[in-house]
């Protein structure tokens, strides 16, 4: 079946509601543990049923937001999503008081219980039209950015298509390129404004509303972080400027010399080489082959799963007019199949994104069978996955950029580590945003600027008056839709640089490690999993500088200037 082939059709919540009462009934009533246990597999059954049309909701709304009527559907799903939520409630909180506890731990492992102690502290019912508001002003904000019209020489674009004028071997085409998105923030600058400090203050009010100081811990708890806290992450933060801040200064300088240009500005660092940035050779189609040909030989267990994702025309990868920006994977229960989405550009990040995504894929393809809890693992758990697999594809990346790859592995590596501080920097802010959640627009821009001048001390806007005053951070839709999810890219970052030098020194063993960690999914966390996979924990005081050593060792061998 293909995917343009999986029906829709609208939920009926009242059948929904009277059937997960029905089975709820059944847990926690005095009834034998096999029938909970029964009731719970039903339960999960109910979810996958609701979660695969949600699911096929906000894929077709995000391929097209012009479409009505998903427009419409996506708008049932934000409304009802978290009246839902209290089914999921009454579900862990009966598991949790089961006097049969201690069987269905055996059962479902002891994980779900430990996340359900959590989400049992980040719901009530009276925060429901709360919710609909925050989902509400999420969805309003990916409508906005793919709204995105923006003139430049003779055409019309959106953001994903100006990323290559931001690359372009012509400074002034750079330059005039970052104007012109500028300029689409900037008259929408009110609007960015206004839903943002609506989250802020949503955000605030039900962590208030749940017993929280603010919302910073609520965000933790809503990702299920289990084995570390907001400390750990500055400490970790600390680790980054003091260990990776210096070495991506001299990146930035290296590239400055290549590119001959004394002192670079933002409009200069999307561009790595004179010669032009690595691009992948081929089209859509061609890159889509060249993908195949390499999980066909990296495995039989990546040719069965990519296999499986063309059969079932399970990937949109092309930028058009009205589809929604960035890229993600996601999971339709109901058809065991992941759905992978981007926006391809031209440049070498389709090859980054469509190895990203299929990492996240092949993760959750490998985990299908667990219960749904466990299929995936949390957030800063399931990048670990997409971001080895963009390593782990190097023994084939010359098939994408055949006399680019050296130009590519040495952009890939250093951009990979120089996206550490800007990650850092995303996570600082939004730890002070929700810890002055009264400050004013123009005291959030001015506190983006302070930070990133701490992190991207290179980072000079020139004439760029609009982003120097602090709104680079409009364009990152995780800020506005997942709070405290972005520092998840740089945890599993400092996961993939070690596969990458486990790979580098025998990628067979590198790549068995790997696959072992995807069939494990969500079912153990985040350093539970880091462990299973003998990784160093990135939150011990030490970890980043002794990995960085053989990063440091690889970019100081390449003779950048000759690339």
């Amino acid at each position: 079946m293909k995917f343009s082939d999986f029906k829709y059709e609208r939920p009926d919540l009242d059948k929904v509601k009277k059937s997960l009462e029905e089975k709820l009934a059944l847990i926690n009533t005095g009834k034998d543990v096999k029938t909970e246990i029964q009731a719970a597999y039903d339960i999960f059954k109910i979810n996958d049923e609701l979660q695969t049309m949600g699911t096929l909701v906000s894929i077709r709304n995000s391929i097209d937001t012009n479409d009505a009527f998903y427009e419409e559907e996506q708008n049932f799903f934000d409304e009802n999503g978290p009246i839902l939520r209290q089914y999921d409630q009454m579900f862990v909180e009966k598991l949790l008081d089961s006097p049969h506890r201690e069987r269905l731990v055996k059962e479902f492992g002891s994980l779900l219980f430990e996340r359900g102690e959590l989400a049992k502290k980040t719901f009530k019912p009276e925060i429901i039209p709360d919710l609909q508001q925050e989902n509400k002003l999420s969805t309003e904000y990916g409508k906005l950015q793919a709204s995105a019209k923006i003139p430049f020489k003779g055409g019309i674009y959106n953001l994903s298509q100006m990323a290559p004028f931001l690359q372009d071997l012509d400074r002034e085409t750079r330059h005039q390129a970052q104007l012109a998105v500028s300029k689409f923030f900037q008259d929408n600058e009110a609007q960015y404004d206004r839903i943002y400090d609506d989250m802020v203050k949503v955000r605030t009010k039900i962590a208030k509303a749940l017993g929280y100081e603010n919302f910073v811990q609520l965000g933790y708890d809503r990702f299920g972080r289990t084995d570390y806290t907001a400390k750990d992450v500055k400490d970790y933060r600390d680790q980054i400027y003091e260990d990776i801040v210096p070495l991506v200064n001299e990146l930035t300088s290296r590239k400055a010399k290549r590119l001959g240009i004394e002192k670079p500005k933002s409009y200069d660092l999307a561009l790595s080489f004179l010669s032009g940035n690595p691009t992948p050779k081929g089209d859509r189609a061609w890159q889509v082959e060249k993908a195949k040909k390499m999980y066909d030989e990296m495995s039989p267990e990546t040719s069965k799963f990519f296999n499986f994702m063309l059969d079932q025309d399970l990937l949109d990868l092309d930028a058009k007019a009205g589809k929604q920006g960035g890229g993600y994977c996601t999971f339709l229960p109901g058809y065991s199949a992941p759905f992978i989405f981007a926006n391809f550009n031209g440049t070498s990040h389709d090859v980054d994104v469509l190895t990203h995504e299929a990492g996240h894929a092949f993760q959750v393809y490998s985990s299908r069978d667990l219960i749904p809890e466990y299929r995936w693992p949390t957030m800063e758990a399931a990048e670990i996955h997409s971001m080895s697999m963009e390593f782990l594809a190097w023994p084939w990346i010359d098939s994408f950029f055949i006399q680019d790859t050296a130009k590519y592995k040495f952009s890939h590596l250093a951009g990979a580590v120089s996206f550490l501080p800007y990650g850092a920097s995303v996570d600082e802010f939004q730890h002070e945003v929700y810890e002055k959640p009264n400050m004013t627009p123009d005291e959030r821009k001015a506190t983006w600027r302070r930070i990133e001048k701490k992190y991207l001390p290179f980072k000079d806007y020139d004439d760029d008056a609009f982003m120097e005053k602090g709104t680079f951070w409009f364009r990152q839709g995780h800020i506005f839709g997942s709070p405290f999810y972005y520092i998840d890219y740089t945890l599993a970052q400092v996961c993939a640089f070690q596969y990458w030098v486990k790979s580098q020194d025998n990628h067979k063993k590198a790549l068995d490690s790997y696959l072992k960690l995807c069939k494990l999914g969500g079912s153990k966390s985040f350093l539970g999993l880091v462990q299973e996979a003998s990784l160093k924990n990135p939150f011990k005081k030490g970890t980043i500088k002794e990995i960085v050593k053989p990063i440091r060792a690889y970019l100081d061998s390449v003779d950048d200037s000759k690339l």
